[in-house]
């Protein structure tokens, strides 16, 4: 089941199966994870949503999901005249096992008005950047369900000196309106920033994860492309610290995304 159809499932109801092609090593793609919680989230909220758009969320996977039922319940902590604060969790067999804390805020007047400093890198043209094909046995599972390009930097495991890449992204799925809930897991299928200094296959992964949302007004569907720019700001004792870009097509800068990332190599 591709991804379209899975958020679509969590706006109507609490649990959802989570089907075989999403695993990433023992556990289930936590990109995957988030944008089911945000979606479910997002359907709660109802008519709180009309005025405002998520401005920023903090992701924490607490422990492997495998596929099969979860169950996805939500919390509004508090809505007042222009923010809201709420939670979904996802839990699987009575454990919690991921945790989302939203931030979902209205546009309001003020005399600050400061463009992006980030700009957009100049990759190649995604047909002219190296696919990153999927590999049975070598690769997660969930590559399968998106579409990354590489553009810029080492592949993982290649043993560079320095980490960090970039490149273009989009999912595999068809449909016609790209939604922050489908960006959301579409950012997180990039690997860790460090894996590249890998000599050889090594695992990591999330441990917690905060993104701030830019943009909100889109138009975009699933076969747009989104450049993602990755760099570590830190790595010691196991864990990598890095932060994220992601622009549209057209250059506009729509989220940053910052990870703590266990390194079990």
């Amino acid at each position: 089941m591709a991804i379209d159809q899975l958020l679509k499932q969590v706006q109507t109801q609490s649990t959802v199966q989570i089907p075989a092609g999403w695993g990433q090593g023992r556990a289930t793609f936590g990109g995957l994870l988030s944008s089911l919680m945000l979606s479910r989230l997002t359907a709660v909220l109802g008519d709180l949503m009309h005025d405002r758009v998520l401005r920023s969320a903090t992701i924490s996977f607490i422990g492997a999901v495998a596929p099969g039922e979860v169950e996805l319940s939500t919390e509004i902590f508090r809505s007042g005249k222009s923010v809201t604060q709420a939670s979904a969790k996802l839990m699987q067999n009575g454990e919690v096992l991921a945790l989302l804390l939203a931030n979902f805020g209205s546009a309001r007047v003020s005399a600050i008005d400061i463009p992006a400093t980030s700009t957009a890198p100049e990759y190649q043209a995604p047909d002219e950047a190296i696919k990153f094909a999927y590999i049975p046995g070598v690769m997660p599972e969930f590559i399968q369900q998106v579409d990354l390009r590489w553009a810029q930097g080492a592949m993982p495991f290649s043993g560079t000196a320095q980490p960090d890449f970039g490149g273009w992204m989009r999912w595999n799925d068809d449909f016609s309106s790209m939604s922050i809930t489908h960006l959301l897991g579409l950012i997180d299928a990039w690997p860790p920033s460090v894996l590249p200094m890998l000599k050889g296959p090594g695992n990591a992964s999330t441990l917690s994860w905060n993104i701030e949302f830019l943009s909100h007004s889109f138009n975009k569907s699933s076969k747009d492309w989104w450049q993602y720019q990755v760099t570590t700001d830190y790595a010691h004792s196991g864990y990598a610290h890095a932060v994220a870009h992601i622009w549209d097509d057209e250059k506009n800068l729509v989220a940053i995304s910052r990870q703590v990332t266990t390194v079990f190599a």
